[in-house]
């Protein structure tokens, strides 16, 4: 099996610079890696640096917290696939879904998936912070609104990926849509459990030492 091919590698420090991006983008270059995944303004860098390879370029918008205006987002997604990204991953607005205006977030994620067309759409719901109802409302509004991954977490909240809720999105979705974990995932073993569970895709900064 192809592990590689699993992983988006990933880098969305604040504090990132030019260099380390430059580096991310060899490093998915070398090991195989499915896509980097970078912060929006890196896009650009990453298309000329990735140029002639298969490595994909993934992005985020409403990232990390997803409380902007559904507007905001579609502008922010619309603006990283005319720049070059590849694939999307958006946050949801999670206060809305635990109140469960799942309406709103259901049309917020058809929204930005018409705006990007092609392209694909993991949508974040930042699983530490919602409890089990919280989760398959969320499953069902990922689901609705036609994106084509449901994605555990951001890796900036209070905790990650756990492979019950990898579990819990397969139960619950099958095969219907992928799954990406993210968030967390820093061992082999931890990898490996994610893609027993269901995971297609894993986000991760610790893309080398996940297949080494």
């Amino acid at each position: 099996m192809n592990y590689a091919n699993y992983i988006d590698h990933t880098l969305l420090k604040a504090d990132a610079g030019k260099e380390a991006i430059i580096k991310l983008c060899e490093e998915a270059k070398e090991y195989g890696f499915k896509s980097v995944c970078v912060n929006p303004t890196y896009i650009p860098l990453c298309k000329e640096k990735l140029q002639g390879s298969e490595v994909l370029i993934c992005t985020v918008i409403g990232f990390p917290l997803g409380m902007m205006s559904t507007k905001a987002k579609v502008a922010e997604a619309l603006d990283a696939v005319n720049m070059g990204a590849d694939e999307v991953d958006m946050v949801i607005n999670v206060g809305f879904l635990k109140d469960g205006n799942l309406d709103y977030v259901t049309n917020e994620i058809r929204c930005v998936k018409k705006a990007i067309g092609d392209k694909t759409l993991k949508v974040i719901v930042e699983t530490c912070l919602l409890g089990a109802m919280d989760k398959r409302n969320a499953c069902q509004c990922v689901l609705a609104g036609g994106a084509d991954f449901i994605k555990t977490s951001t890796g900036f909240s209070t905790a990650g990926a756990t492979v019950e809720d990898v579990s819990l999105f397969k139960e619950i979705l099958g095969d219907s849509i992928k799954i990406k974990a993210a968030g967390g995932i820093r061992d082999k073993e931890t990898f490996l459990k994610m893609i027993e569970a269901g995971a297609d895709r894993i986000g991760a900064s610790a893309g080398i030492a996940l297949i080494a």
